[in-house]
């Protein structure tokens, strides 16, 4: 339990510290910065799955296309969650980036009830009402939609649902994914190199090495992650994963002095109240459920 708590922890404190990797790759163009990350991760992955000699489920995945399809749609909206982040952050949108994973909890409840048929609670509709309010109250302020952090909980939560129901673990799932990816990314550098705008190439030996080092920065966390959710009650562990956006918040506000005045901050507090009312209605069922079977 301690040590899955940590593991979880450990995942969700990377996961925060993300703004901090990606601000120093400012140079590159985003686009760049996600496919040299598909690119790495993969290389990473394979050298994790040749040291521990697991490459049996490979050869069966490729003999089962509905799986790949899934994968393949899986890869999509995990890149487009990666460039949507990437690009967030590199234009001084990190706060709002927060606010999109602080709402992925509520865009999982709310597709769970649309697309699984899952029976929402009343308390947590009213979680989801709560939330809806903060969307609305920041779009009124801002003049437009948190769209940068609407994109980034919808992906997402998309992307989890179809992870849900997959066959393959978190280290195998990645690997699949990336390599789908491989070919597209592969090329557009290719094609970027030919065209002198390829810009490792013409990067800093510092800025080579961060690039290079997309691939364990995306998978060690990942592998926490697995690792302490196979540990720890999913109670638990929905409680932890605000971590993450806490520190990129924190982040944004405090050390890249982004915007957050009064009006702002009144649209995350309505967020907030949300995610208390649904951790704290998670957590009385789950313990009615313990008490109930004791």
């Amino acid at each position: 339990m301690n040590i899955g708590m940590l593991y979880a922890a450990t995942a969700y404190a990377l996961w925060g510290i993300f703004p901090l990797y990606f601000k120093s790759l400012q140079e590159v163009p985003p686009l760049e910065i996600l496919l040299h990350r598909m690119v790495w991760s993969l290389a990473f992955v394979v050298v994790v799955l040749a040291w521990r000699r697991h490459w049996g489920w490979l050869r069966g995945v490729m003999r089962q296309p509905k799986v790949l399809a899934g994968f393949a749609a899986s890869a999509v909206l995990l890149s487009s969650n990666w460039f949507i982040y990437i690009w967030a952050v590199n234009n001084g949108n990190v706060v709002e980036a927060s606010l999109g994973y602080f709402i992925n909890p509520l865009f999982n409840v709310l597709l769970g009830s649309l697309l699984l048929r899952e029976r929402l609670r009343v308390v947590q509709w009213m979680a989801v009402a709560l939330a809806a309010c903060g969307v609305a109250w920041l779009t009124w302020h801002g003049g437009h939609l948190p769209w940068i952090a609407l994109l980034l909980a919808a992906t997402f939560a998309f992307y989890g649902l179809l992870r849900k129901t997959a066959s393959l673990g978190a280290l195998e799932g990645l690997a699949l994914e990336t390599l789908l990816l491989f070919p597209v990314a592969f090329i557009y550098l290719a094609v970027l190199a030919s065209q002198g705008h390829n810009s490792f190439i013409t990067a800093s030996t510092s800025t080579q090495l961060l690039l290079a080092a997309a691939g364990p920065i995306t998978a060690i966390p990942l592998l926490l992650f697995a690792a302490g959710a196979r540990r720890i009650p999913l109670s638990l562990l929905g409680l932890l994963q605000y971590i993450g956006p806490t520190i990129q918040l924190l982040l944004g506000v405090w050390l890249y002095h982004e915007p957050f005045g009064g009006a702002r901050l009144a649209g995350f507090a309505l967020i907030w109240g949300a995610l208390a009312v649904y951790s704290l209605e998670g957590l009385w069922q789950a313990w009615s459920r313990k008490a109930s079977s004791a």
